[in-house]
């Protein structure tokens, strides 16, 4: 399992649970970049920061993808065709200065292979039943807009 709480904030609150779901798992490996977190993992190798290219080839071998719930990790898991479990920051626990999280999970997780936990407590039970029915992967999406969508922007921004 991977786990990532990507490049910009610190997220120790998705760091610890999973730290302790490795604790309560000791079979199953666990890695997790933490970036900037002050809490540092004592049961699951961690990493602060990785180069993108590593970053890509540990979501692609993982089993389960664990993350917030940022779009360029979102985006990661589709291009790597794996499940991903989500655990949007919150703005009441100073993780992020918005609540924009809880929109895009809310919006995304309805995506079959994409799955959005509630609180630590859930990261940690979602874990163990998508681990143990190998999670379906995320529906594919195109790397690029479509032309249609792209040719109405150009037309908008070229318009006299």
């Amino acid at each position: 399992m991977f786990v990532s709480v990507g490049s910009m904030m610190p997220f120790d609150r998705l760091v610890r649970a999973m730290d302790e779901w490795a604790a309560a798992n000791p079979r199953v490996p666990v890695e997790i970049q933490i970036g900037r977190g002050k809490y540092e993992p004592r049961h699951a190798k961690f990493v602060r920061l990785m180069p993108v290219g590593e970053y890509r080839q540990r979501v692609a071998e993982a089993r389960l993808f664990v993350a917030h719930a940022g779009m360029g990790s979102i985006i990661a898991a589709i291009e790597a065709g794996k499940p991903m479990l989500m655990l949007p920051r919150l703005q009441a626990q100073g993780e992020h200065n918005t609540d924009h999280q809880l929109a895009t999970a809310a919006t995304i997780g309805a995506r079959p292979g994409l799955h959005v936990a509630g609180d630590a407590e859930d990261l940690k039970r979602r874990a163990t039943v998508l681990l143990g029915d190998s999670g379906a992967a995320p529906a594919p999406i195109s790397r690029y807009a479509e032309s249609e969508f792209t040719d109405r922007i150009r037309a908008f921004i070229e318009a006299p």
